[in-house]
C-alpha cells in the first residue's frame, strides 16, 4: 500500500530531478533509503510514475529538430468519445504529447521533426487525413525558452550604461 504523503514528496523531487538516487532522496526528506525505494517502486507499478526522461536542448547541439504545437478539432465517436482519435494520433512516431483541451479545439498535439517542411507534410498527409478530424492549426514553435521546468536560456546580462 503507498504513503500517499511519502509518495507526493518523492513524486515533487523526482519531477525535478530524475536522476537522484533514492539514498539522496532519502536523506533530502528525511526517510529511510529502504522505505523511499519501496514507494518509488510502488509508484512504478501503479503507473503514477509512467517513464523517466532527459530534457535535450537541442538547439545546442548539431541536430536540426522543428517542433510545432496543433490544434486540432475532430468530431468525437458515438461510445469512444475522444479516445478513439487520440490514440490514432499518439501512435505516430513524430508526436510527443496529445492533450485534451477546453476552447475552439478539442487536442493540442506537438509533434517533432527534422524541418518546418517535415512537419508540413505529416500535418497534411497523417494527421488531417484521420476519420473525425476536422480541423488543425499548426504553430511552430521558433524559440523554447523555458520547457517542463527548465530554463533553457541563460537570463542576458543588461550590457546598457548606467547614466547618472
Amino acid at each position: 500500500m503507498r504513503d500517499k504523503v511519502l509518495g507526493d514528496k518523492i513524486l515533487t523531487i523526482l519531477e525535478k530531478n530524475a536522476r537522484i538516487t533514492a539514498k539522496d532522496l532519502a536523506a533530502l526528506i528525511g526517510e529511510r533509503e529502504e522505505d523511499v525505494a519501496k514507494e518509488i517502486e510502488a509508484l512504478e507499478d501503479s503507473g503514477v510514475i509512467c517513464g523517466y526522461h532527459t530534457m535535450v536542448n537541442w538547439d545546442k547541439t548539431d541536430n536540426e529538430k522543428a517542433d510545432a504545437f496543433i490544434e486540432v478539432k475532430v468530431a468525437p465517436q458515438r461510445g469512444v468519445g475522444f479516445e478513439q482519435i487520440a490514440e490514432r494520433i499518439w501512435q505516430y512516431p513524430e508526436v510527443t504529447s496529445v492533450y485534451l483541451i477546453s476552447g475552439n479545439f478539442d487536442y493540442a498535439v506537438i509533434i517533432q521533426g527534422k524541418s518546418m517542411r517535415e512537419i508540413a507534410m505529416f500535418v497534411s498527409e497523417k494527421l488531417s487525413t484521420i476519420d473525425g478530424v476536422l480541423s488543425t492549426s499548426t504553430l511552430f514553435i521558433l524559440k523554447k525558452y523555458k520547457d517542463h521546468g527548465t530554463v533553457l536560456e541563460e537570463p542576458r546580462k543588461d550590457e546598457r550604461i548606467e547614466m547618472s
